[in-house]
């Protein structure tokens, strides 16, 4: 299913405010992620043996930062996508930042665009397991 033009103007809309303020809205979603699944926290060695608070810990906030610009939208294992925890986390920052701009409309523009890409991302990393196993 792809994104509508309206839905892109949505999601393109919100991402320009997101923009404005990087660093807190990206630590926000890594935060909300770990509320949902404290075992993510596993998922980064920078993390993993830290009884530092995660928010505090600068290579977090380096790591949240080059996701959040969209490199890739979490090469995380197959439970955080399958669970959605990373998109209802990614919404809700979304809605956050927007205020109230955000709307159903707008939930429904970033709900297929994050499908889309997770989609993609889950595709790239069979593609690259088959090829590395060759």
């Amino acid at each position: 299913m792809a994104l509508t033009e309206k839905q892109e103007v949505l999601v393109k809309e919100s991402w320009e405010i997101l923009q404005q303020n990087v660093p807190e809205y990206s630590i926000r979603l890594f935060m909300r992620i770990m509320e949902v699944a404290p075992e993510a926290k596993n998922m980064f060695s920078f993390l993993r043996d830290s009884d530092e608070i995660p928010q505090n810990n600068p290579k977090l906030q380096a790591h949240a930062m080059k996701v959040f610009k969209l490199r890739r939208l979490l090469l995380a294992n197959s439970l955080i996508f399958e669970k959605q925890m990373v998109r209802d986390a990614l919404l809700r920052t979304i809605e956050e930042a927007v205020g109230e701009k955000w709307s159903e409309e707008m939930e429904g523009a970033w709900g297929v665009g994050y499908d889309q890409l997770a989609a993609a991302i889950q595709a790239e990393m069979k593609d690259d397991a088959v090829s590395t196993a060759n």
